[in-house]
């Protein structure tokens, strides 16, 4: 994939930007993961067809790179919402109520179960849901990140003063 494909999908800035950042470490050894979130981190996520140029850049198959981008749920391949929310659906969180929580989580953003499980954004773009397994709050949950922000022990009613936090804060 040539810098021309990439920008036709997230226009010219990000485009020369994704360049920038591939050239930038298409010559260390182990690169991808780093390069990965040095996309994520500067455009927002990771448009599925850098594939190929990162693939081309640091030596490695497509399905190779594929396969890291969707192995972890951090990344992302599509744009996400201005705010990001992240409900932890691990054990330790399920037994103290992630459950409720998730289902509560759906209905307040107007998602369904099964979209918000690959990660979904509401219509207007102000918030992605995204299930997480582990947060490492294990004793204070149910645990839940909004805007990389940690959140334990959160309530139905805590989520939703989350949320009107975020969204005054925008």
């Amino acid at each position: 994939m040539t810098e021309r494909a990439i920008k036709d999908t997230v226009g010219a800035s990000h485009a020369e930007t994704i360049q920038r950042l591939i050239e930038a470490r298409k010559d260390t050894p182990g690169a991808l993961l780093p390069l990965l979130h040095d996309i994520q981190d500067t455009v927002g996520y990771i448009p599925a067809d850098c594939v190929a140029s990162i693939a081309q850049a640091l030596k490695l198959s497509r399905a190779e790179v594929h396969g890291v981008l969707t192995y972890y749920h951090h990344f992302q391949t599509e744009p996400g919402g201005r705010h990001v929310v992240q409900v932890c659906r691990a054990e330790a969180c399920q037994s103290m109520g992630a459950d409720a929580l998730w289902s509560h989580a759906c209905q307040r953003l107007s998602l369904t179960a099964d979209d918000a499980l690959h990660g979904a954004t509401t219509p207007d773009a102000a918030f992605t849901l995204k299930p997480v397994y582990c947060l490492g709050l294990c004793s204070t949950s149910p645990a839940i990140v909004v805007n990389d922000r940690l959140h334990a022990r959160v309530s139905c009613d805590d989520f939703d003063r989350l949320l009107d936090t975020a969204r005054s804060a925008a």
